[in-house]
């Protein structure tokens, strides 16, 4: 009796740790995934991709002004580069003619929420609110559908992911930071950013960084002779089939 009693605990414990591994890698409610921390699980966005290529994709997120955009603009252009453009729908609003802009040059736009608030605070309808009401302002300029979400200031918790993933958006960070908004200069911007890129990674600017335009073809000149090529975000995620670990880093599941 002793012996079975032994054997059942012993069954019972690897069937937990099986249990436990096959969670830390399965689907998370509707497409979120859970990376566990411990034994707390927790839900990621997308932070960079795991691709064998040198692709890597450029972001902007767009909350304050238009200064330096048509300079931006007009280096992407000039490299032949698509990027993403994450708006806040009180940008979307204000700056409908740029929103054209963005969108005739064949660049992707995502959702950077409605109010540009720390979302993490809000509850899920607070969430579906700000998601619906600045995907509809995206949508009524581009007639395109919205599939991205970028959280303000980058802070999300569970129940932003969850939430967005529900609505069918994915949610997206970075794992280069060029730190623009903080008025560095053009080198010091375009070396944070080409040190740090690695195949599958997202690189975060600002479209009114004070030394952004003049950073942009910087970066895009000198890590296209490194081999590298850009993509819009939408282009280089994974949609289905994919994991993401504790980093963030999605990964496919083959």
């Amino acid at each position: 009796m002793v012996k079975v009693f032994k054997l059942k605990n012993i069954l019972f414990a690897t069937l937990a740790v099986i249990l436990v591994t096959v969670l830390s890698l399965s689907v998370y409610f509707t497409g979120a995934y859970a990376v566990y921390f411990g034994n707390t699980p927790r839900l990621l966005p997308v932070y960079s991709v795991e691709r064998e290529d040198k692709v890597v994709s450029i972001s902007f997120d767009c909350a304050w002004g238009v200064d330096y955009t048509d300079e931006i603009l007009n280096a992407l252009k000039v490299s032949n580069v698509r990027a993403t453009w994450f708006m806040v729908e009180f940008w979307t609003e204000k700056y409908e003619d740029y929103v054209k802009k963005i969108n005739s040059a064949g660049h992707e736009i995502g959702t950077h929420s409605s109010t540009h608030s720390y979302m993490s605070k809000q509850n899920a309808e607070e969430i579906k609110l700000e998601l619906t009401s600045s995907s509809e302002a995206i949508e009524k300029i581009t007639e395109k559908k919205v599939e991205l979400f970028r959280p303000p200031y980058g802070d999300y918790d569970d129940e932003l992911i969850k939430t967005a993933s529900e609505l069918g958006y994915y949610s997206i960070q970075w794992d280069v930071d060029s730190l623009d908004w903080k008025d560095l200069s053009a080198t010091d911007i375009a070396m944070r950013v080409i040190n740090n890129v690695k195949n599958g990674s997202i690189i975060l600017m600002h479209n009114n960084g004070l030394h952004t335009a003049e950073a942009v073809p910087i970066i895009l000149e000198t890590l296209k002779n490194k081999g590298f090529t850009f993509v819009p975000i939408g282009e280089l995620i994974y949609r289905e089939n994919y994991s993401i670990d504790g980093t963030g880093r999605q990964q496919p599941v083959k």
